[in-house]
């Protein structure tokens, strides 16, 4: 089947068992933002300007416990900043896989390799015999491939440096979400740093001989070729990822005033309008098919213009340092605990917001900041729920989750994914678009 049938039914269960006891509003998805520190500075990315005065402050272990168990949603996104960045990363993870959560870690990629060493060398120290023989025999497989270096195979061997310290091992709750924006060239121009693509690349190759899970998330935005973009899913279905998400670039009031104050680049010519989203994933219905999507069939039509939803933010709130933040991930109103924009409890955030007040009805924003929003973070949960069904959803999205899983499409050998590196202020909306029109 398409998905994992254990983590399929725990979210059903988990929706169907919240309908049947009248439960209006409820979390399906936390976005977990234990710190917003981050060791790249992504071109759309409004984190480092909103939380510009917190960037090293980290929220308390238990405090991150609690809002998983505080909102009870089936399915954690630890995101932030860098959450590989988070001291306490391992047991933040382990601790939420003990309370029964599906985790994804929301991450860059560029500490993955170092935390999955550290798995190997406690797991190598601990392992009987015929355990070792199997992680000596990966090691040499890591090697072979140029995964790992001679020192670092030493270290793993000498065991770890900390044996108290947790560590993140594979498990069929867990997912390595690795945000990829593209091939080399692009992603490491959106991330604004060379290099990033490769150890991406090297990360995920690492982890699926290790047998971790690895997804990744997509961003869509105006310079993106979505011709690229179909290359990229070959490549990374032949590299054998699990399951990809994909969102279109919405222009936030915090990422575009990062984009003006930082890189001096003109928003409107970056993130997508409502129209140029349909545009860009007028093949949705086709990739759905074609790759392992997470998601709905009903999000993707909407996606490709094909049906209208409306919004459903509570269902994945965002909690970070700050609070319960308000009224959704990418906005931030003058309301909660002391008119911050957060608040201290999730019940709060539900009670208190008027969610009447935002989203697109009809093809009318309520609030003008929500005009040219699609993001999976306020519509997939509509879909996902049924809010805005229409005959035949229900089949639709049962045939699709319990559907035959799309194999490798043998195509990822024709991808040139190493396409040339370029970082800095490059965007078609910066020097380049500056210098085609002095040309023209």
């Amino acid at each position: 089947m398409r998905f994992p049938l254990a983590l399929t039914t725990k979210i059903a269960a988990y929706i169907v068992g919240n309908k049947l006891r009248g439960t209006k509003k409820f979390a399906t998805v936390l976005q977990l933002e234990p710190l917003h520190t981050c060791n790249l500075t992504c071109t759309g990315c409004g984190r480092i300007r909103e939380y510009s005065t917190s960037m090293k402050d980290v929220m308390p272990l238990e405090d991150c416990l609690g809002a998983a168990r505080e909102c009870n949603a089936p399915m954690v996104s630890i995101c932030g900043g860098e959450p590989l960045i988070y001291p306490q990363i391992e047991a933040l993870t382990n601790g939420l896989l003990e309370q029964g959560r599906i985790v994804y870690i929301c991450t860059n990629a560029m500490f993955m390799r170092k935390k999955m060493r550290e798995w190997m060398a406690k797991e190598l120290i601990n392992a009987n015999r015929e355990m070792r023989n199997d992680l000596e025999g990966k090691i040499g497989v890591l090697l072979a491939r140029n995964l790992i270096t001679e020192k670092d195979a030493a270290d793993i061997r000498k065991g770890p440096k900390d044996a108290n310290k947790p560590v993140m091992g594979p498990s069929k709750w867990m997912y390595w979400n690795v945000h990829l924006d593209g091939l080399e060239r692009i992603h490491d121009l959106i991330v604004e740093r060379e290099g990033v693509f490769k150890e991406c690349i090297l990360a995920i190759k690492m982890a699926k001989i290790l047998g971790y899970q690895v997804a990744t998330n997509t961003t869509v935005y105006k310079e993106t070729d979505m011709d690229e973009l179909e290359q990229m899913f070959d490549y990374l279905s032949d590299l054998g990822v699990d399951g990809h998400t994909i969102t279109p670039g919405y222009d936030y009031d915090a990422a575009k005033k990062d984009m003006v104050a930082r890189l001096n680049l003109q928003p409107e010519n970056f993130f997508l309008t409502r129209d140029l989203t349909v545009e860009k994933f007028r093949r949705m219905e086709d990739w759905m098919n074609r790759y392992t999507f997470f998601g709905t069939p009903v999000y993707f039509e909407f996606l490709a213009g094909k049906r209208d939803l409306t919004c459903s933010a509570w269902a994945i709130p965002t909690r970070n340092i700050k609070g319960w933040k308000a009224p959704c991930y990418f906005m931030t109103d003058a309301v909660g605990t002391n008119g911050t924009g957060h608040y201290a409890s999730y019940s709060e955030l539900l009670e208190n917001v008027d969610w009447d007040k935002y989203g697109v009805v009809d093809g009318v924003a309520r609030d003008p900041r929500c005009e040219n929003c699609m993001t999976h973070c306020g519509y997939e949960p509509t879909a996902s729920l049924g809010l805005n069904a229409q005959p035949g959803d229900t089949w639709k999205t049962v045939r699709f989750n319990f559907g035959a899983r799309p194999k490798p499409t043998g195509r990822g050998s024709e991808t040139v994914a190493f396409n040339g590196v370029s970082s800095g202020n490059g965007h078609l909306t910066g020097k380049q678009a500056q210098a085609e029109a002095k040309a023209g």
